[in-house]
């Protein structure tokens, strides 16, 4: 099979929450395809800090830091991206927070903003990455990232676990509505991943002995094993996969 199926050259790519962790490694990995990168974060300087990284390797990659859960930053985020000429193929929605408490003592704003960072801003990103899409006539990617709480919960993450929840079904949606417009919306979901987000799980001695003894890999998955994956479903291989969820979870759930 020839390796241009997978070939991003000529595609602009959005990912957001990509200053870090891993939308970062997606940055990377997609760039490396041949994807122009826009990177995203709420922080200026930890844009700035990701973009001259990845530049200093040789990858083409932009800047854009604007709250992805601010339906008026989104909006002007997207304006800005006209008045550049910056179309949007490929569109990553991975930018997520997290907030462990029982549900008992969890309190609704908590609540509220865990569900507006990792799937409101989806829909919201996702909607205006749409239009465009819609108007220029020749389809696009988007890929959400969801997570083993997409298929399992567990205790102290109600609000994670309901959001990646509804990033499974939001990625189905957009695949009912724009599928006839040649855009695909998939969602990958990771399993446990050395991240920043998991360093205090990871840190946890017994937390970690679970990860691994649970796991038919026995191990912890890297950021850099989420690239394939997202690759895929970013190029003209997965042209007719439309509101799907791959999990690259080691087997996890095979044996959960």
């Amino acid at each position: 099979m020839s390796t241009a199926l997978f070939d991003l050259s000529g595609r602009t790519a959005l990912i957001t929450g990509s200053a870090r962790g891993i939308g970062y490694a997606l940055a990377e990995g997609l760039a490396a395809a041949g994807a122009q990168v826009i990177i995203n974060g709420r922080s200026q300087a930890g844009v700035d800090k990701a973009v001259a990284a990845l530049k200093a390797k040789g990858l083409p990659v932009l800047g854009a830091a604007f709250d992805v859960a601010d339906t008026d930053a989104v909006l002007a985020a997207f304006r800005g991206f006209d008045s550049q000429n910056l179309a949007i193929d490929i569109l990553v929605n991975n930018a997520g927070i997290q907030h462990r408490q029982p549900m008992l003592e969890l309190d609704v704003k908590d609540w509220q903003r865990v569900l507006d960072t990792n799937l409101t801003a989806a829909f919201l990103v996702g909607r205006e990455a749409a239009r465009r899409m819609i108007a220029r006539g020749r389809g696009g990617k988007i890929i959400n990232i969801g997570s083993l709480t997409s298929e399992a919960a567990r205790a102290t993450v109600a609000p994670y676990t309901v959001a990646k929840g509804g990033i499974k079904l939001l990625s189905r949606a957009m695949a009912a509505e724009w599928a006839k417009h040649d855009i695909q919306a998939n969602t990958i979901g990771p399993g446990y991943i050395l991240t920043e987000m998991n360093e205090a799980l990871v840190k946890d001695p017994k937390f970690d002995a679970w990860v691994r003894a649970s796991n038919p890999a026995q191990r912890w998955g890297t950021p850099q094993e989420l690239v394939g994956a997202a690759i895929f479903l970013a190029s003209a291989a997965s042209n007719y996969v439309n509101g799907q969820i791959i999990y690259v979870d080691g087997g996890w759930l095979s044996v959960l």
